[in-house]
């Protein structure tokens, strides 16, 4: 995906520049990204970008020559007009210096250099998602967006780091810092590292609890700001010097923004991404939302050649992620490609419910502790303890621990095709959703609102969970009733009912197969797509798993949880994913990946 790397050494400028020009190598993955190096021998400052062509981050290299300023930058940044105002930004450092990172809006990372104060800045966006990954040696420090730009030149990082393993198999992603990585570390959310006079000294430009002290707000006094401040910040996420495309679902988080703004249809276009066959809720109902707003609306569908290639779309997932996503989220590099067909820009509802409502899916995986080894079993279930502990407030939650880390992975493969835009983590919302009241917690009332008082039109049209005014009449209530019934019915018919339930499964499928709910809410089937179409590939990796022990698994526990799910009589396609996506980081990445330079 688009990223910076670099290091920073005293080491000759020849082999800095091999070692630059090997880790953006390495991040190029796609015949339409473009990459660069820049370099001050002087200060021993050597950098190197990836970007998709023909878009501003393609020239994320800028200067302010008079000023002995430069500036590699990844992401979008915005200013308080409409859309992406990067180059700007040098602007903005001579003006505030250091102090302006506060005011900075967007999903960024990025290298400052200060020539007159022989100074480095290295930061990110407050939130972490614009990722960086780092290391220190005795005669440098690396840094990359990508860890696979550090594996490459440091060989010797090529294992697992087992805190960042157990915490993986606890709750989905490691904490704190942690990474899969033995000795590879991730900067903090809202960094600015400085680096002068061989010195390094870490700060923070800001921190969560800047927000989390804010006074909460009457429920009135709430949705009123939440209408204004939607309004106000959405215009820049739709401006754009190319096409956008809106990848549009049944769901509120879209509505909101379909409904507030004033559509173009020779600058945007809308799609829903959808199984090899019929159409979901979503799409219907994508359908019907994009038609009342003079949109054209596509369907891109899993073709048959993602059934047949599973294993590289699921390996290429791995890889281009670092192992933040894998075989669960296979699908989404390949959806990415089509819609890059439609728009280069990808105009996203993603976080709107974490954000707005509080909604989490980032809990303890409760993984079946058959698979696991005794050694590392304790640090599993501490891993899951200590993510319950440390959540805090719901917005403060998902915007600094839930997007960055849990959602990374999905995020990151789309990103590879894509530019990638939500408004859900602008600054101005996540800080007023920080100040919502009590009682709007998970309450659809400030979106729906919204949507009532910007386009009446939508806001008649229901969502696929059956949301469809703030009213609650009887008539709302058995919709949003049925939706959920029917939701959890087909959650369940794929997913198999809870392990307690499971010897139900062959009477429930078919019965709720008779009742027309199979496949109307979800069209990802991984469950039963790992027993119908990629067995083999399974039993394939599992035995190369069997003959080379990471020390992780209880090589018989799963082997039999393996054999259970694929004979229909269990479901396990959590276990089976996540010892699969390990296998492929240590193939892929380790041991596929070429071995250090030669210097």
């Amino acid at each position: 995906m688009p990223g910076i790397v670099g290091l920073i050494s005293r080491l000759p400028a020849p082999r800095c520049t091999a070692l630059v020009q090997a880790m953006t190598g390495v991040m190029r993955h796609e015949p339409f990204q473009v990459s660069g190096q820049w370099a001050d021998p002087e200060l021993g400052v050597y950098a190197g970008w990836v970007a998709h062509e023909d878009t501003p981050a393609a020239e994320v290299h800028s200067r302010l020559p008079a000023e002995a300023l430069s500036l590699i930058f990844t992401g979008e940044c915005y200013a308080d007009g409409t859309g992406p105002a990067n180059a700007g930004m040098l602007s903005h450092y001579q003006c505030r210096g250091e102090n302006g990172l506060a005011e900075l809006n967007g999903l960024f990372a990025g290298l400052l250099v200060d020539g007159r104060q022989k100074r480095v800045l290295l930061f990110n966006d407050r939130y972490g998602v614009g990722r960086i990954y780092w290391h220190e040696t005795a005669e440098a420090f690396y840094f990359a967006s990508e860890a696979k730009a550090l594996l490459r030149v440091l060989p010797e990082l090529r294992s697992f780091d087992r805190d960042g393993v157990a915490q993986y198999l606890g709750v989905g992603s490691p904490l704190n810092g942690r990474t899969l990585f033995r000795d590879i570390h991730l900067l903090p959310g809202g960094a600015c590292w400085t680096f002068q006079g061989g010195r390094r000294q870490r700060r923070s430009y800001f921190a969560s609890t800047d927000w989390e002290q804010l006074p909460k707000l009457s429920a009135a006094e709430y949705t009123e700001q939440f209408i204004a401040t939607f309004q106000k910040v959405l215009p820049r996420y739709f401006a754009a010097g190319s096409k956008v495309g809106i990848a549009l679902t049944g769901g509120l988080d879209t509505r909101m923004f379909m409904a507030a703004h004033r559509h173009d249809p020779a600058a945007e276009i809308s799609y829903t991404f959808t199984g090899p066959s019929g159409r979901t809720l979503d799409d219907r109902i994508a359908g019907r939302v994009a038609a009342a707003c003079g949109l054209e609306h596509r369907l891109l569908r899993l073709g048959p050649d993602f059934f047949r290639d599973f294993g590289a779309h699921a390996d290429r997932t791995v890889y281009v992620t670092d192992g933040t996503s894998g075989w669960l989220g296979a699908h989404e590099i390949y959806f990415h490609r089509q819609a890059r067909s439609l728009a280069t820009i990808r105009l996203t509802g993603n976080y709107g419910s974490e954000v707005l409502r509080g909604v989490s899916t980032f809990k303890p995986l409760g993984l079946a502790p058959a698979m696991l080894a005794p050694e590392i079993f304790p640090a599993v279930n501490a891993a899951g303890t200590a993510l319950q502990r440390g959540r805090g407030a719901a917005t403060l939650f998902a915007a600094f621990q839930e997007i960055p880390l849990n959602l990374y992975g999905n995020l990151a493969a789309g990103a590879s095709q894509i530019r990638f835009r939500t408004p859900y983590l602008d600054n101005a919302l996540v800080k007023l959703a920080c100040q919502r009241p009590a009682e709007l917690e998970k309450s659809s009332r400030p979106a729906c609102r919204l949507v009532k008082a910007t386009h009446r039109g939508l806001d008649r049209i229901p969502t696929d969970r059956g949301y469809i005014s703030d009213r609650n009449d009887p008539e709302i209530w058995l919709r949003r009733i049925f939706a959920e019934v029917t939701f959890k019915l087909d959650y369940c018919s794929n997913a198999g009912l809870p392990r307690q339930l499971g010897v139900l499964d062959p009477v429930f499928k078919p019965v709720v197969g008779l009742l027309g709910v199979a496949g109307m809410h979800k069209f990802l089937k991984y469950s039963t797509w790992l027993r119908e179409h990629w067995s083999a590939l399974v039993n394939d990796r599992l035995a190369a798993i069997a003959h080379n022990e990471y020390g992780f698994w209880n090589v018989p526990g799963l082997q039999a949880l393996t054999r259970l799910h694929l004979s229909g009589q269990k479901n396990y396609p959590g276990e089976i994913s996540a010892v699969m996506n390990l296998e492929a980081v240590d193939r892929c990445l380790f041991r596929e990946l070429p071995r250090g330079l030669d210097l």
